[in-house]
């Protein structure tokens, strides 16, 4: 269903990027338009199906004249989205900003949770809102499961283990998303929309331990305000159970709460676009609202490891 509101004029930076179809199908969705795109690879083919009369450029400084040039000529961006590296999205949210636009930004939405201080100052200065894709939190099953929190005794306390494998190869650790200083590790890369979401549902972060970190794999507990949290995230398909292996399925997704396994697996495909409806309503994800799940990451990124004593996920007796 297509809004009713005036049409909305967007760009995406980092459009080439795994996640910026999501982006691109979500501005087609909500019956908007695609005015410009930004990406230094080229192969953005499937742009065809979506916007094929929107401008696109591989070099950051004809898009940002580019984007001058529509301004003095009447045409004025109401959002800039990006998803490009995660270390790009603090300069590229300041771009968006700049030239009087909002911004819709992937997560991380930045690396450290200083970067949100100044980025609030900036936003105050501009007038214009930043808001970042926290999608799971429009997922049915996550709802249910805060309802059901919020509804329980103050004092309860919950066990959570949380396991997320998703398998990638050499090529991985090549690119930005193996650099440590660019993704922020595999905590940040494939783990802060989790952290986000446990953060949203059980409450502050109280302690926060961290079991192992290598390249591949990073683990440990969190002592939340109504939960305690084991969890396991991993890029290495050493690490799949068995029987997962078995299947050649290459991503293994878990929560359980109280031992009892919360189905999410489905349900993601239009989360992009319910997102994007919530913004276009006034109604989407502040910046302000990132600041538990950067803090905890960024925690956990500068934290020594403490290896397999305590209250550590039974994964890590597999790990490297």
């Amino acid at each position: 269903m297509t809004q009713t509101n005036p049409t909305k004029n967007f760009a995406v930076i980092g459009v080439a990027g795994y996640i910026a179809i999501r982006h691109v199908k979500a501005i087609k969705e909500t019956g908007n338009r695609l005015v410009a795109s930004l990406d230094k690879f080229d192969s953005v083919g499937f742009l065809d199906s979506y916007f094929p009369e929107s401008d696109f450029f591989i070099e950051f400084e004809r898009f940002d004249r580019h984007v001058e040039k529509l301004k003095r000529e009447g045409l004025h961006l109401d959002y800039v989205s990006i998803c490009s590296p995660n270390y790009m999205h603090d300069s590229h949210i300041r771009f968006a900003l700049r030239v009087g636009a909002d911004a819709i930004c992937e997560k991380p939405i930045v690396l450290n949770p200083w970067n949100i201080d100044a980025l609030q100052e900036i936003e105050k200065e501009s007038g214009k809102s930043i808001y970042n894709i926290l999608q799971l939190r429009l997922h049915p099953s996550i709802i249910a499961l805060k309802k059901k929190i919020d509804e329980a005794p103050k004092d309860k306390m919950f066990d959570i283990d949380l396991t997320y494998i998703t398998s990638r190869g050499k090529w991985y650790f090549f690119s930005w998303k193996g650099d440590m200083s660019k993704s922020g590790g595999i905590a940040t890369n494939i783990g802060v929309h989790f952290f986000d979401m446990l953060t949203w549902i059980f409450g502050d972060v109280k302690e926060n331990i961290v079991h192992v970190s290598t390249p591949e794999t990073a683990s440990g507990f969190l002592q939340l305000e109504k939960a305690r949290v084991r969890w396991f995230l991993s890029v290495d398909q050493n690490a799949l159970p068995v029987e997962v292996l078995a299947k050649g399925q290459r991503t293994y997704r878990s929560i359980t709460v109280n031992g009892e396994s919360l189905e999410f697996s489905d349900g993601f495909t239009d989360l992009h676009t319910e997102s994007y409806k919530g913004i276009l309503n006034g109604n989407g994800f502040r910046i302000s609202e990132t600041r538990k799940s950067i803090e905890t990451v960024y925690d956990i990124r500068k934290a020594n490891t403490v290896g397999l004593k305590g209250e550590f996920h039974p994964f890590c007796k597999n790990s490297k």
